[in-house]
């Protein structure tokens, strides 16, 4: 089957919606805007209820369907996210953010104009068994909303018993969707790192210890992690973003910052990751004399799509393109706070092509309205095939 025709329909009002939240972009869990916008529409749809204020600001619509429940799966939950990111636009177009410094850059906008179709044609239809659970999210963008939104209850006051996500997929074509069972997104984790040696004149490097050249070994050894302790089938990241010391070509720093992300794919090199680099920057303190001060951060954990829903959602979205129109992705080294929803539930997270656009969180990114009856579709589908009487 094709998109849903009734979506085609709706298209032009779900642009709209998307455009209209590009405009007005907000970051983190100050999405008062945004999700004011997503609950009037949901009340305007017909939802059976509207809840707001989940996780701070996320919001949950329940539609009911009007067949009787006669399935093993009664509750099922569909998430979009909500947020922005701190970054000037760039794409000069006519729906251009209007604040500066913020941005749709991720497609967070498409993100939830396409679930809110969805909701409208559910709530419409009703054409499903059981109870679909909506929920727009906070806080993607670093702030944890999905661990947010948990803690408050979402899956337990909502019954949620399967939960699905999406993503959209700069590269992949539009019509087209990717997906793998297992790990799909890495973990995250933030190291910052203070060293404090001695400073004193370049001239006399010997009555210093010098917090540069410290920091240098710091990141050498970092590096040895990846290619020395980790197996090289499994996957790891370690990369120093920032490295801040002294300001003066003849005065040798007294002191150095780094800070830097670490990504991987499993809890089992996670752990080793960190157990590692708490070793490099202690074995690096001990040979240099300089104190160093680590800081290590653990950050959303590894995505893991659950096998017989990533099977499901695979049918559900070669049932909207055609057959040939699902890929196996490789597992992405970025990450996603959905990955607590399905350590909550079992479930998928699936990506929807956004053609040749820019990268996410590139200024000249955008959502291409086109992938919009594609993505709406496969929520529809999902919901009316899961849950059918």
């Amino acid at each position: 089957m094709p998109i849903v025709n009734r979506v085609a329909d709706l298209q032009p009002d779900i642009q709209a919606w998307r455009r209209e939240i590009h405009q007005h972009p907000e970051l983190l869990y100050d999405v008062h805007r945004t999700a004011a916008f997503v609950a009037d529409k949901l009340r305007e749809f017909g939802c059976d209820e509207v809840v707001t204020g989940i996780g701070k600001t996320g919001v949950v619509g329940v539609i009911k369907g009007k067949k009787p429940a006669n399935g093993d799966l009664k509750v099922i939950g569909l998430r979009a996210d909500m947020d922005a990111l701190p970054i000037e636009e760039e794409t000069n177009l006519p729906y251009a953010s209007k604040t500066s410094g913020k941005m749709h850059a991720c497609g967070h906008d498409g993100h939830t104009a396409m679930l809110l179709g969805a909701a409208r044609y559910l709530a419409e239809t009703r054409n499903f068994a059981g109870t679909t659970v909506v929920i727009f999210q906070p806080a993607e963008e670093g702030g944890a909303g999905a661990a947010a939104m948990i803690k408050d209850g979402l899956m337990d006051r909502f019954g949620i018993e399967q939960v699905y996500g999406m993503h959209n997929g700069p590269g992949i074509p539009v019509g087209q969707f990717a997906i793998r069972t297992g790990p799909i997104m890495a973990a995250t984790d933030a190291i910052d790192i203070k060293i404090e040696g001695h400073g004193g004149h370049a001239a006399r490097p010997h009555k210093c210890i010098d917090s540069v050249l410290v920091g240098a070994q710091v990141i050498n050894g970092l590096q040895s992690i990846v290619s020395r302790t980790i197996d090289p089938l499994d996957s790891a990241v370690i990369s120093i973003c920032e490295f801040h010391a002294g300001n003066a070509r003849n005065v040798i720093p007294q002191t150095a910052e780094l800070r830097g992300t670490i990504r991987t794919l499993t809890e089992e090199v996670r752990g080793l990751v960190e157990k590692r680099v708490r070793e490099v920057v202690a074995g690096v303190a001990q040979m240099t004399g300089a104190r160093i001060d680590l800081v290590y951060e653990r950050g959303y954990p590894v995505t893991v799509n659950h096998a017989a829903q990533t099977e499901f959602a695979t049918r559900v979205a070669k049932e909207i393109g055609g057959e040939g129109a699902v890929g196996e992705m490789p597992p992405m080294m970025g990450a996603e706070d959905f990955s607590y929803m399905l350590e909550a539930r079992p479930g998928a997270f699936i990506f929807c092509g956004n053609g040749n656009s820019a990268g996410l969180h590139h200024p000249a990114y955008n959502f291409n309205d086109e992938a919009i009856v594609y993505g709406t579709s496969y929520w529809i589908k999902l919901v009316e095939n899961s849950m059918a009487a």
